[in-house]
């Protein structure tokens, strides 16, 4: 400790020895060396730990939150084969960010409005005292990694119970580099839908239209479940689903909070109108289940809970309370009406409502940005401050996603089903996933 302190002092009294010979040369020049060192990015170890820890609380969300909260969803037979994914999908990611994803996303490239560069490929170049703004860059990589784990984790939901292991391994895995980086790079990393002024502060478009809509796409590729709308195939455990939802909710405050990278007032504003749209969202759904149904059901309300959280994730650092509310009563019915009468009237088998949720709860979520955004507190006015503009910018923003994910998850989804096939047999649909993919089954 004495000599680390020792050392610092004597670099102290270097700089200011330089300064002062600088002073009496060029008194100009000293000035300019002073604001250059003034401005220079330093450390904040407040910044860095609050991002340490929403760091922690994003991958929690996959790992146990989203495992439990799908895991409970599905039928007993394809539990263990469920939370499985969601495992998998943290360790395949994990590397496949730290080889290409993250260069992808955040470097710059020849195509710098669509994709980005090389450059940091196997993290080159990020050390220990490489900065991102006020925190390690690694830390930045880190948090964004968390985020590139669950959103192809999110698209399991729409394809549970009939997918094979493999083929969903090289789905998501070629999926992340082909459509999650580059949305990523779009409207993060410098692309086109950054500078055409969308607004999403912690992945309405990036995490949540590009899943739920490669859900979609996913279960038209797959087909319906053997026996959908004839057998019964309600959730064997919602305890599980309960604790994978709660866990979620908290996990988000990481999700969206963090993403102001930093201990602020934008900080604690995003957690503060994300606690709000959840609640109001929750509500909303349970009501109007127990409306039309007569009773108010456990999985409503969770799932009512996740859509809020989905419509806030982009709005969350740039509204204010009150319109977290709207957002949030607005996303709870919506969503109730997408995952029950829309999906009942186009027929598809999304088989834990990845898109009625994810998709249509970030759509509503980017264009209601685009309405209650609040100046004094992220910087652009909606359409409520007199700005009508904003919307369509947000819907610019969504149409780009909903068509490069679409049409690049249906076509990665033919070419792997035409190597190896994606789904499973049917023998092995009806005994369960969880005996013939993986050799295990839940007693």
């Amino acid at each position: 400790m004495g000599n680390t302190m020792n050392t610092l002092s004597t670099l102290k009294i270097a700089l200011l020895g330089a300064l002062a010979v600088l002073a009496l040369a060029d008194p100009a020049l000293a000035q300019e060396a002073a604001e250059a060192a003034e401005e220079a990015p330093k450390l904040d170890s407040g910044d860095t730990a609050w991002m340490l820890t929403s760091t922690a609380l994003v991958l929690m969300m996959t790992i146990p939150g989203l495992a439990l909260f799908y895991g409970g969803m599905v039928r007993k037979k394809n539990v263990l084969a469920t939370v499985m994914q969601s495992f998998a999908a943290t360790c395949l990611m994990t590397v496949l960010w730290m080889i290409a994803g993250y260069s992808l996303a955040f470097t710059e490239g020849p195509l710098n409005a669509y994709a980005g560069g090389f450059s940091k490929l196997f993290l080159a170049g990020i050390g220990k005292d490489t900065l991102s703004g006020t925190i390690p860059e690694s830390v930045f990589m880190t948090f964004q990694l968390t985020f590139a784990i669950i959103t192809p984790a999110l698209i399991c939901g729409a394809f549970a119970d009939r997918m094979k292991f493999s083929a969903l391994l090289w789905f998501l895995g070629i999926w992340l580099l082909v459509v999650y980086a580059p949305i990523t790079h779009w409207v993060w990393g410098g692309g086109f839908l950054g500078d055409a002024g969308v607004l999403d502060f912690a992945g309405g478009t990036v995490v949540h239209i590009n899943s739920g809509i490669a859900g979609l796409m996913a279960a038209l590729v797959l087909g319906r479940r053997k026996g959908y709308g004839v057998e019964n195939m309600a959730p064997h455990n919602l305890v599980y689903s309960v604790i994978g939802a709660s866990l979620l909710w908290v996990g988000w405050f990481g999700f969206n909070a963090g993403s102001a990278v930093a201990a602020n007032g934008s900080a604690g504003m995003a957690m503060a109108v994300t606690q709000i749209a959840t609640a109001a969202a929750a509500l909303a759904w349970m009501f109007s289940e127990w409306i039309i149904h007569k009773r108010p059901s456990v999985l409503g309300i969770i799932s009512g809970a996740v859509a809020g959280l989905v419509a806030i994730t982009p709005a969350s650092g740039f509204v204010d309370p009150m319109g977290a509310l709207f957002i949030g009563i607005l996303a709870g019915i919506v969503c109730y009406l997408a995952s029950t009468s829309l999906k009942k009237a186009l027929g598809y088998d999304d088989s834990l409502d990845v898109f009625g949720i994810h998709c249509v709860g970030g759509i509503v979520g980017a264009i209601l940005t685009g309405v209650f955004a609040v100046e004094a507190i992220g910087g652009k006015p909606g359409l409520l401050e007199g700005n009508p503009g904003q919307v369509l910018i947000q819907i610019e923003g969504i149409a780009a996603t909903l068509i490069w994910s679409a049409v690049a998850s249906f076509i990665i989804l033919k070419i792997i089903d035409l190597f190896i096939g994606v789904r499973v047999d049917q023998s092995v649909e009806i005994e369960g996933l969880d005996v013939n993919l993986h050799g295990e089954v839940v007693p």
